[in-house]
């Protein structure tokens, strides 16, 4: 059997997890002495409160390599397939592929840095488990993936600068300009690594139907199983005009929506939304 697993930063729902039997591995957030779970124990919620009050960035780490062997079983025939977010932004990647040769499971253990975050990793993910649904083997799967990662189109619009200048992706100045200016920057990733694009104005509603609508060649040409919204907490009427925009571009089989776990929310501040696909 193969099983699917991915850290946290995947932020698929539970439901989405549950259907496709996916098993998280939590990375860590400090907020100041206290520790947290990712999904299991920390909202992003309580996590905006806590940052807004300290004025501050709360700290991310990953699994341990412990945490990762705890997951897996060495006495047995599974294969295991594991996902992290981009190694150039965490130790996720390096610390499942220990824990692999501690455990000396190198054969079965196939680790794959997504070069993504957030669902950039969940359609990673879901296109592995319907592979492995479908009887194919962990080296064939992830040969499969490591085709399509280049394709994975991850893009988000910030609502505010506030979180990322805490956490030291962007300067002071630009923060208050950007505040004052009532811009809202696009970031996309490229490479493994997170990059600014073009910058919007006007209200909510606008400026994220402007970020979409300039995806909609690409979403037209997309491959169609499944397009994600994905989000830290935005205004449930932009969601919706969202959807039925993507809704009337027709063609996508599912568009799922799901919520930015607290790694994610942490660097991204609330009102972050993207609208995440693979290129067809």
């Amino acid at each position: 059997m193969v099983r699917i697993l991915s850290d946290s930063t995947c932020d698929l729902s539970k439901e989405l997890v549950e259907k496709y039997g996916i098993t998280i591995i939590p990375l860590y957030v400090r907020l100041g002495e206290s520790e947290y779970k990712d999904g299991v124990n920390i909202t992003p919620k309580e996590l905006y409160k806590w940052s807004d009050e300290h004025g501050e960035t709360p700290k991310t780490a990953a699994a341990s390599v412990q945490d990762i062997e705890a997951v897996l079983e060495k006495n047995g025939d599974d294969e295991y397939i594991i996902f992290t977010i981009s190694s150039s932004m965490s130790a996720s990647f390096n610390n499942c592929r220990l824990a692999a040769e501690d455990m000396e499971m190198t054969d079965r253990v196939f680790v794959i840095d997504s070069a993504n975050l957030s669902t950039g990793i969940g359609l990673q993910v879901i296109k592995a488990a319907e592979m492995a649904q479908r009887g194919m083997k962990a080296a064939e799967i992830a040969a499969e993936i490591e085709k399509i990662k280049d394709k994975v189109r991850a893009s988000f619009v910030i609502d505010t600068l506030t979180y990322l200048h805490r956490g030291g992706r962007c300067s002071g100045l630009a923060a208050i300009l950007g505040s004052a200016l009532k811009l809202h920057p696009r970031i996309s990733v490229e490479g493994g690594a997170m990059h600014p694009g073009k910058k919007y104005r006007g209200t909510d509603s606008k400026y994220v139907m402007d970020y979409v609508k300039d995806m909609e060649e690409a979403l037209k040409n997309a491959e169609m199983d499944r397009v994600f919204i994905t989000h830290s907490g935005c205004e449930r009427e932009i969601v919706e005009q969202v959807k039925r925009y993507l809704e009337e571009l027709g063609g996508f089989k599912e568009i799922l929506e799901t919520r930015a776990g607290a790694v994610v929310s942490s660097h991204c501040g609330p009102g972050t939304i993207g609208v995440l696909f693979i290129e067809g």
